[in-house]
Parts: C-alpha cells; structure tokens; sequence
C-alpha cells in the first residue's frame, strides 16, 4: 500500500471546529457542517466574467463564464456536485467549476438538484436530466454550443454524470461530447475491497458512505439499477469519451478503478489515479496542493474531448 501524501495527513488533521461524524448527524445537521465548513481548505475563488443563476424549469442553477470563454458558441460544461445525494451545493464546488472554466474558456453550468432524503433515487438523476435538456434548449440564450457540452462530477456527482452520459447514449437526453468523472461512486453494493481497507481514518468512512445510500436508495432492491450503480450496466459500448480521476486512499477506489477498465474496453477513457490521496482532494486546494495538479489534467482531458479547443 502506498503511504498518505503529506498534503493529506495535513488535511485531515486541518485546524478548526469539530464536526460529527456524518452518520451520527441527521440530514439538516449535516448539510449545516457541510456549509460550514467547505470553504476553509479551498483556495480563494477566482475572478471570472460572470456568474449568474437562472431556473431551468423549477431546478435553481448557477452559471459561471470564463473570462476567455466567448459570448457565442461556447464550449460548456454541466458539473453536478458531489455530497452523498443527500448534502452539498453548487456553491460547495464552486472553486471546481470557476476554475475550468477560466482553463478552457468556457461556461459552466451546475443544478441544485434535488436531494435525499426528502427527495430519493432517481429524482437527482431527473433534475440532472432536465438541465441538460435546458441547456440544450437555451444554448443561444446561454451563449453556448449544444453540440459542446461535457458532463462531469465528483463523488455522487461523478455518478450522476455517468449516468447521464449513458442516458445520452441511449438518446434520452441530448448528446454530450465526453464525461469527467471525479472519484466517482459506481457500485451502491459497496462490496469491494477499499471499502475495508479505507473503512476508516481516511476522511470518507465506510459507514458514511452507508448513511448516504441508505438515504438516497431506500429501497435495497434499487441498489442494483444501473442508474444506481453504472458499474453494472450491461454495456459501456458507446458511450461519451471519458476522463477518471481517484484517489488512491479511498473508500470508493476500487469501484472507480473497475468502472475505468470498464470504459477502457468497450468506449474510450483515461484514467489517473493520485495514489498518496484521500476522497475529495480536488476540492481541497489550500490543503491540497495536487489538487491544481488534478484540475490541470481535467483541462487537458477537455480539449482532447473537444477537438474545436484545438484549432
């Protein structure tokens, strides 16, 4: 086993207020110390041109343009936020997405979608879905190109885009030119092994990740769905490019690592792995200085998936 990057220990041991446990606390309790703590490792966020929030339907987004990104036809991202299906905001990974879209001067669009418990499986995936199409539908008002979008997410969020990016597979949703995936969740079974070698001291607990899909997949049954869990998908053939990122010190790794030979074999993908971190790091950079180094290989996987970056 490879030991602990520096930058994580620091991490993990960062300074400030105790929080409880995530599986200790109730929904509103911690969606509360996820808000009141997020910030305090994040670098502070960058300038870009504009940031703004609109409604896709009865959905809240929030829009930034990067200050290359052009007033027509831009590329865009949709990046959907990592939190368990149950905490988290667009404003929670807002120091990703202004981020990329200063890299590749684009605009990056990320839902407040709904979340459980209030709201379980698949209602998430529905307000994924519905941003997409409203982007789709409202690229000329949005300044985008509709034939540019890539999907993209941490952690539930890199679940969700992989899902929608089966979904545009399929046809279900429009097309989308690739799929970033960031740590992401794959199998809901939580049965592979880093689920016991990471059950505990790594920041990401074992038990967490149980809290999580307990709310978001009451039902055990649906813990087997593809939309679930992409990892048992019947096929990957044909879906979008992509791009994986995972930690090596990680609950989720394993899923992640299988999910990307997955994407290997049958479609098109690459994957990264930073082997001395932790689950969440590319949100970390003021503890976490790889994690520019991650956000730099995201910005290089864009502009191979969109060959217009290039020209």
């Amino acid at each position: 086993m490879t030991q602990l990057d520096e930058s994580a220990r620091r991490a993990l041991a960062w300074p400030g207020d105790p929080q409880e446990p995530v599986e200790n606390c109730t929904p509103a309790l911690a969606r509360q110390q996820y808000l009141d703590g997020f910030a305090d490792t994040q670098w502070p966020l960058e300038d870009v041109a504009e940031v703004s929030e609109k409604h896709a339907g009865a959905i809240r987004v929030k829009i930034w343009r990067g200050c290359t990104a052009p007033r027509e036809q831009a590329p865009a991202l949709l990046y959907l936020h990592g939190g368990g299906f149950v905490i988290g905001a667009p404003e929670t990974h807002e120091d990703i997405c202004r981020t990329l879209a200063n890299k590749i001067g684009a605009i990056v669009i990320s839902p407040d979608y709904r979340l459980a418990p209030e709201h379980p499986f698949p209602a998430a995936i529905e307000d994924c879905a519905a941003t997409l199409i409203w982007m789709r539908d409202q690229a000329d008002a949005l300044g985008i190109d509709p034939a540019r979008i890539i999907v993209g997410g941490d952690s539930a969020g890199g679940n969700l885009a992989a899902v929608i990016a089966l979904l545009a597979r399929d046809g279900e949703v429009p097309d989308v030119i690739g799929q970033v995936l960031i740590y992401p969740v794959t199998d809901q079974l939580q049965a592979s092994d880093s689920y016991m070698r990471y059950a505990e001291g790594f920041g990401l607990t074992a038990a967490a990740m149980r809290w999580f899909r307990d709310h978001y997949l009451p039902v055990t049954a649906s813990r087997s769905d593809w939309r679930a869990s992409p990892l048992r998908a019947a096929s990957l053939a044909g879906v979008a490019p992509a791009f994986v990122i995972l930690a090596g010190h990680d609950v989720l790794f394993d899923e992640g690592a299988l999910y990307a030979e997955r994407l290997n074999s049958e479609a098109r993908a690459t994957s990264r792995t930073w082997p001395g971190q932790i689950h969440g790091f590319v949100s970390k950079r003021r503890a976490i200085p790889e994690a520019q180094d991650a956000l730099d290989a995201i910005a290089t996987a864009w502009r191979t998936m969109d060959p217009a970056l290039t020209r």
